[in-house]
């Protein structure tokens, strides 16, 4: 049965002969014509019904996209990058992990998953990881993760594309979710109202509004550095507060985390953010559930009749 990497070679040989836009099925419907397997190959289908050429097909057009090969011109829609363009597939018999390495933008994707050397050379030789070096349940949970870290990076590329504004609110929404602020509206009339030498909100801490925190959020693309940590602390000691978090897309210098825990500011950078929306549901849906069952030893104990 044909992977994710075998797909991604003749996917985009099909691309740069035709150069225009294409929906997911449209690809699909296109693929079939020149792929190189049998037809029943092609209709095989997972537990659920689902075509796995068309599923596998999602996963080769997600990591053609972390590679930054394929760009997403519209919702739904992909096409090549000028990378994808420019791109000499005339010698190669197949796209591995070894070759999408050359692009930082995959490797980046790499770390995030926090794939090792050894899942990677799995991976090249088409080797899946058996039942003999893990167990079902394992095999689920690696799984469940790889999952997760691409829905985060999807999150994440997508609120980049948003407004500072639509960044605020989506701010107030996961505060909110998580029990801070009290009322939506409570929370919202305090976010971006108060812009005071790098304080973008005040929030309550409960619903009482028995306290408060400060916090500080950007929609940023370059790491944040101990100058702006430093601004907000100086914010901070001007509003006498005790709490604040500096919430941002993008990451944190070494010596910005050094001094918030000096000054005991919750840095919340772009990995932490999608985790937290995924974990309090804001912004994502659950697509599949599975259940691991085992027996309940209580119902065959005899003394319980």
């Amino acid at each position: 049965m044909l992977t994710h990497y075998d797909l991604m070679l003749p996917l985009l040989r099909m691309m740069q002969n035709e150069n225009k836009i294409y929906s997911l099925s449209d690809a699909y419907s296109e693929l079939l014509k020149v792929l190189d397997c049998s037809e029943e190959e092609k209709n095989a289908t997972m537990d659920d019904g689902r075509n796995i050429i068309f599923y596998r097909l999602q996963w080769a057009k997600t990591y053609l996209k972390k590679a930054g090969i394929i760009d997403y011109p519209r919702k739904a829609h992909f096409q090549l990058s000028k990378v994808g363009e420019s791109l000499d597939l005339s010698n190669l018999k197949s796209l591995t992990p070894k070759y999408l390495s050359q692009f930082e933008s995959f490797n980046d994707f790499r770390k995030l998953n926090q794939k090792t050397d050894r899942e990677m050379k799995l991976a090249e030789q088409k080797i899946a990881v058996n039942n003999e070096e893990l167990t079902p349940p394992e095999i689920i949970s690696d799984q469940s993760k790889l999952l997760k870290d691409d829905l985060k990076s999807e999150l994440l590329d997508l609120i980049k594309t948003k407004s500072p504004q639509f960044f605020e609110k989506l701010v107030v929404d996961l505060l909110v979710t998580m029990g801070y602020g009290g009322s939506h509206q409570d929370a919202a009339q305090a976010i971006g109202k108060t812009n005071d030498g790098g304080i973008d909100g005040v929030i309550s801490e409960d619903r009482l509004g028995l306290d408060k925190i400060y916090i500080q959020a950007k929609r940023w693309e370059n790491t944040v550095g101990r100058p702006e940590i430093q601004q907000f602390k100086g914010a901070l000691a001007d509003q006498v507060a005790k709490k604040g978090v500096f919430i941002t897309t993008s990451g944190f210098s070494k010596e910005a985390i050094e001094s918030a825990k000096k000054s005991g500011i919750v840095l919340i950078d772009g990995d932490k953010l999608t985790s937290l929306m995924i974990e309090f549901g804001l912004g994502v849906q659950i697509e599949r559930s599975f259940h691991i069952y085992k027996i309940d030893q209580d119902r065959f104990d005899e003394d319980n009749f």
